[in-house]
C-alpha cells in the first residue's frame, strides 16, 4: 500500500477520460451533462497502459470527473469501510480519501457492498450500489452528497426483487427522461437474469412507472448470468456494455459482451461477435467494466485476475482500449483479450504505519460483520478484544502474490488471561492463518470454516515480554511462513516442528482477496497494544527464507 505514515494511498492509474461509461463528446448522452471536447481532448494521444492501474482487490471500478477531479470507487464486499472514495487531479496520482460509509452501514443494509456507480448531476454526486437487504434478498440502494467525498446520505434500496436486484447504473433516454438500469438476480434461483430498466424520479429517490426488459442471457457464452451493465450513448445508439459467465475464483469464465439500441427502451440487438473481451495468459476474466474516452480514443476500465495470483490478490483494475468498427461496434485488441503488459515495481504500494497519526489510517478494513474498537494513540495502536471468530481484525489490501508483513505486540507477557495478539492473514471472521502471543505462549493456529487447529506452539521467552515482533512471508498469495523475533527483528526464530510453509488455499472467499493485518482475540475487556505494521511487496522464495537469520 503506497503509504507511510500519513493518510495518502497512491495508485498508478495510467488513464484519462471522464466518469463511468461518460465522455466528453457531444454525441455522448449520460446522466450528466458535459462541455464539447477541446482541441486538446480531440488531439490526446494514446494512453500507455501498464496493467494493472490498480493493484489490489478492487471489483466493479467506477470513475467520474467533477470539475478538476476524477473520482473513483469499487466494490468492498464484506470488509469496511463500504466502497473507498479515491481521488486524483492527474489521473496519475490517487489518493484514498475516505469512504461512502466511513462508520455505520446504511440501517437497512447489513453486508455484500457490491458494485457502486459514481455519478455527477448538477452538483449532486450520487452512488448507485448494490447490498444485502437485512432479512431479505440483494437490493439496489442509492446515497447522495453535496460533495463527492461526502458525507454521503444514504436514501435507501429502490429495488429489491424476490431473487434478488443488483448492478445499478442511470442513464437518460432518448427524451431525457432518467431511468435506472439493473440486473435481476435470477442465476442465486438458477433462473435467467433480466436486465431491467425503470423510470427514476429526478430526486433519485424512487423508481416510477413499470419496468421495462432489455434483455437477458440467451447466448451460450453468457452461461447463467448477464450483469454489472454500463451505458452509454454514442451518434444514433445506446450501448450496453455488459460482463456474462462465472465471475470469480480459479475457475471464472467472465467475459464482456455489448448490446445496443435506438431507444433505451429497446428493441436491443447483440453483438454477433460477442464476447469483446477475453482472457490471455496475463489476465483472467475480464468483467464488470466502465467505458470512458480521452478524445478519440475510447477505453474500458474494468476488473480481472492477475493469472499468478488470482483471487488470494483478488480482482484488480485494468485498461483496456478499443477503437469503434465501420458498422459502429466496438472493437478490443485484435485478439479480444486485456493487454498483457505486467506492472512496474510495486514500491510505493508498500506500507509503513508508527501510528503516529491522529487516527486510523483509511487503508485499514474490517469485517463488516464485526467491527472493532480500534484507538491510535502515541504512536501506538489500541485493538479492543473480541471473543468471537477470529476476534478484532484489522486488515491491508495485498497488491501482490508475494510479500513481507511485520508488527510489534507489546507487553504480549502482560496480556488479560485468555487472550490472544498477533499478526494473521484474513480471508473472512472464520478462515483465519495466524501467528499469536497469549496465556504465555506463541501459538500458530488456523480457523478454517469456523474450526480452529494449532499448528505449533511453544512457550513464550521472557525476553518477549516487554515487545514481539511478527512476520509472515507470503508466496504465490496462498503459501505462508511464520516467524518471531523478541530483538526488533534483528535475529528471527520458526515455530517449532514447522519445516515447510502453510498452505492457505483455503483463505479467500469466493468475491474478494486475502488481507494481512493485525488481530486481538479474547474477552472484550482486553485490549492489545500494537506498535507499528509493515507491508513490504516483494519476492520472497523459499531459499532466501531460510538463508535469513532464524531462518531453518
Amino acid at each position: 500500500m503506497a503509504l507511510a505514515s500519513n493518510s495518502s494511498l497512491l495508485l498508478v492509474l495510467a488513464l484519462g477520460g471522464l466518469g463511468a461509461c461518460q465522455s466528453a463528446t457531444p454525441s455522448v448522452s449520460t446522466p450528466t451533462a458535459h462541455a464539447a471536447e477541446t482541441i486538446a481532448e480531440a488531439e490526446a494521444p494514446a494512453i500507455s497502459i501498464v496493467n494493472p492501474v490498480l493493484p489490489g482487490d478492487f471489483p466493479d471500478p467506477s470513475i467520474t470527473k467533477v470539475g478538476d477531479t476524477y473520482w473513483a470507487t469499487a466494490t468492498s464486499s464484506n470488509w469496511g469501510p463500504a466502497f473507498p472514495l479515491l481521488q486524483s487531479t492527474n489521473l496519475t496520482d490517487w489518493q484514498l480519501v475516505g469512504h461512502v460509509f466511513p462508520g455505520e452501514l446504511p440501517t437497512w443494509a447489513d453486508y455484500y457492498f457490491w458494485a457502486p456507480e459514481i455519478s455527477q448531476e448538477g452538483n449532486k454526486t450520487y452512488i448507485y450500489y448494490t447490498a444485502h437487504q437485512k432479512g431479505g434478498n440483494l437490493a439496489v440502494g442509492i446515497a447522495s452528497a453535496d460533495r463527492p467525498e461526502g458525507p454521503y446520505t444514504d436514501h435507501g434500496p429502490l429495488v429489491g426483487q424476490p431473487n434478488g436486484s443488483i448492478d445499478g447504473f442511470p442513464m437518460r433516454d432518448e427524451n431525457g427522461q432518467l431511468y435506472l438500469i439493473w440486473k435481476e438476480d435470477g442465476n442465486s434461483v438458477q433462473r435467467p437474469t433480466p436486465i431491467w430498466a425503470q423510470r427514476l424520479n429526478e430526486e433519485h429517490t424512487a423508481l416510477l412507472g413499470e419496468k421495462k426488459e432489455l434483455f437477458r442471457n440467451t447466448a451460450p457464452w453468457e452461461g447463467n448470468l448477464v450483469e454489472g451493465v454500463c451505458m452509454i450513448k454514442r451518434n444514433e445508439y445506446f450501448y450496453a456494455f455488459y460482463a456474462g459467465n462465472g465471475c470469480c475464483g480459479h475457475n471464472c469464465t467472465y467475459g464482456i459482451g455489448v448490446a445496443r439500441a435506438k431507444n433505451l427502451l429497446g428493441p436491443w440487438e447483440k453483438y454477433d461477435k460477442n464476447p469483446v473481451l477475453t482472457k490471455n495468459e496475463k489476465w483472467a476474466c475480464p468483467g464488470h467494466g466502465t467505458v470512458f474516452n480521452r478524445g478519440k480514443r475510447w477505453y474500458m476500465l474494468h476488473h480481472a485476475y492477475d493469472t499468478g495470483s488470482f483471487e488470494f490478490v483478488g480482482r484488480q483494475g485494468v485498461i483496456s482500449e478499443f477503437a469503434w468498427t465501420a458498422s459502429d461496434w466496438p472493437e478490443f485488441r485484435s485478439d479480444g483479450s486485456v493487454p498483457p503488459q505486467a506492472a512496474p515495481a510495486l514500491t510505493a504500494r508498500d506500507l509503513r504505519d508508527e501510528f503516529d497519526q491522529p487516527t486510523l489510517l483509511p487503508t485499514w478494513q474490517w469485517p463488516v460483520e464485526e467491527r472493532p474498537t480500534a484507538v491510535v494513540r502515541g504512536g501506538k495502536l489500541f485493538l479492543t478484544a473480541r471473543p468471537q471468530h477470529s476476534g478484532a481484525v484489522l486488515g491491508q489490501q495485498t497488491s501482490t502474490a508475494d510479500y513481507t508483513a511485520t508488527t510489534t505486540v507489546l507487553n504480549p507477557g502482560k496480556l488479560v488471561a485468555g487472550t490472544l495478539a498477533g499478526l494473521a492473514a484474513h480471508g473472512d471472521p472464520e478462515n483465519t492463518l495466524a501467528l499469536t502471543a497469549g496465556n504465555g505462549k506463541l501459538q500458530l493456529w488456523q480457523l478454517q470454516k469456523g474450526k480452529s487447529k494449532t499448528l505449533s506452539e511453544t512457550k513464550l521467552p521472557t525476553s518477549a515480554y516487554a515487545a514481539l515482533t511478527l512476520r509472515l512471508q507470503t508466496q504465490k498469495g496462498n503459501s505462508f511462513r511464520f516467524s518471531w523475533s523478541a530483538d526488533s527483528g534483528r535475529s528471527w526464530q520458526n515455530m517449532p516442528g514447522i519445516s515447510s510453509p502453510i498452505d492457505g488455499t483455503y483463505l479467500p472467499p469466493w468475491d474478494r482477496g486475502v488481507r494481512v493485518g493485525v488481530l486481538a482475540k479474547g474477552p472484550s475487556s482486553a485490549v492489545v497494544v500494537f506498535e507499528n505494521f509493515s507491508l513490504e511487496n516483494q519476492v520472497i522464495t523459499a531459499q532466501a527464507a531460510e538463508t535469513r537469520p532464524g531462518g531453518k
